[in-house]
């Protein structure tokens, strides 16, 4: 089963509908549960620094492929970077999406593609028959086009497309196993930079933001928003079809679980709702402080099984080690992480209240 944007507690549910009226999503979710994809508890090692330092960003090269309609990867290329839109809807917004995500890595955080080195980045888009889902299979973003009465093509959000990539991005850094707290952490991280993603490419403020990880993916037969929301967990959908959204919001409602790979859909509800209290609290734009700490901190000295705890720690010594410990930043993050539950001690992830970076990771 390949670890998607949708949890597989939602196509589990959906497969086991019994509606005439449904049928396409049912045997769609079916498929989408026994397709075959990577376990992300794989790891690549990080790319090492070259002789000056990280690696300078560069010009993103994209390359858009088709699997029309069957799993063979990597199907046939159909954009290279640089040509001119096929016309094919989601091959042309996998090639935007691709370039949005290059560009908040390069400007923001200075990083050269996602693995720190100028990687390709690789798409293929028409995966599956009313494939319901969209992954990052190590290497590339694959995208289904959905049942077509409960998902949409998964293309059409952009923070799906971040989301995934920045599995990437966590592959060659923190290298967070998935499963438990450090699986729900990896997820969550992977919300922070999709709705990054997102906001630079638009050029929304945290306060304009809506906030929502897979806005747009829902047919208009759903009583629902997005799959997840940043802001508000547990508030996404809620609908006669696909139930309630589940996420807990608080660590009173963390969900101690074995399905979902210990619950890292779930209660990567709880990581998420911090992000957003410490953008919002920050003002302006996400990326100019909220975003930074958090890259600090999956760059830095983070365990590949960190718990809540520990990365609560970490983001707020990260925090200090790049604003102070007296700055208003500081004090938003530890503020967060005490709003959902986390509060923090008074030292850092080594005791000293700071994270030490490793070189282009």
């Amino acid at each position: 089963m390949s670890h998607g944007i949708v949890p597989p507690y939602l196509l589990r549910h959906l497969s086991e509908l019994d509606r005439d009226d449904l049928r396409a999503a049912t045997d769609a979710a079916h498929r989408a549960l026994l397709a075959p994809g990577p376990p992300r508890t794989s790891r690549r090692s990080a790319v090492p620094a070259g002789p000056d330092g990280p690696v300078a960003p560069t010009a993103p090269e994209r390359t858009i492929s088709d699997a029309a309609g069957t799993e063979a990867l990597p199907g046939d290329v159909v954009r290279r970077e640089g040509d001119d839109p096929t016309g094919d809807v989601a091959a042309d917004e996998a090639y935007e999406g691709l370039g949005a995500t290059h560009a908040l890595l390069a400007e923001v955080f200075g990083r050269a593609s996602i693995d720190g080195a100028g990687l390709p980045l690789l798409a293929t888009v028409h995966y599956g028959r009313q494939y319901d889902n969209a992954f990052w299979d190590g290497g590339r973003m694959v995208f289904g086009d959905g049942d077509g009465q409960v998902f949409g093509r998964f293309t059409a959000s952009l923070s799906v497309i971040g989301h995934e990539l920045a599995h990437g991005v966590t592959q060659y850094t923190a290298e967070l196993v998935y499963e438990g707290q450090s699986g729900a952490l990896n997820e969550s991280i992977s919300d922070v930079f999709g709705a990054l993603v997102e906001q630079h490419s638009r050029g929304q403020s945290a306060a304009q933001a809506s906030w929502l990880i897979g806005e747009g993916l829902f047919t208009d037969q759903v009583e629902g928003s997005a799959l997840r929301s940043m802001k508000a967990p547990g508030t996404a959908y809620d609908d006669d079809v696909l139930g309630k959204d589940p996420q807990p919001a608080t660590m009173a409602d963390y969900v101690d679980t074995t399905d979902d790979n210990g619950g890292v859909h779930l209660n990567s509800g709880i990581p998420n709702r911090a992000f957003h209290l410490v953008a919002t609290t920050l003002g302006g734009n996400a990326w100019d402080a909220a975003g930074p700490i958090w890259y600090d901190t999956i760059i830095g000295e983070l365990s590949p099984r960190a718990t809540f705890d520990e990365f609560a720690a970490a983001t707020a010594a990260a925090a200090a080690t790049r604003f102070g410990t007296d700055s208003r930043e500081h004090r938003a993050v530890r503020d967060a992480w005490s709003t959902v539950g986390l509060p923090i001690g008074d030292t850092g992830t080594d005791g000293t209240g700071v994270t030490r970076p490793r070189d282009n990771r």
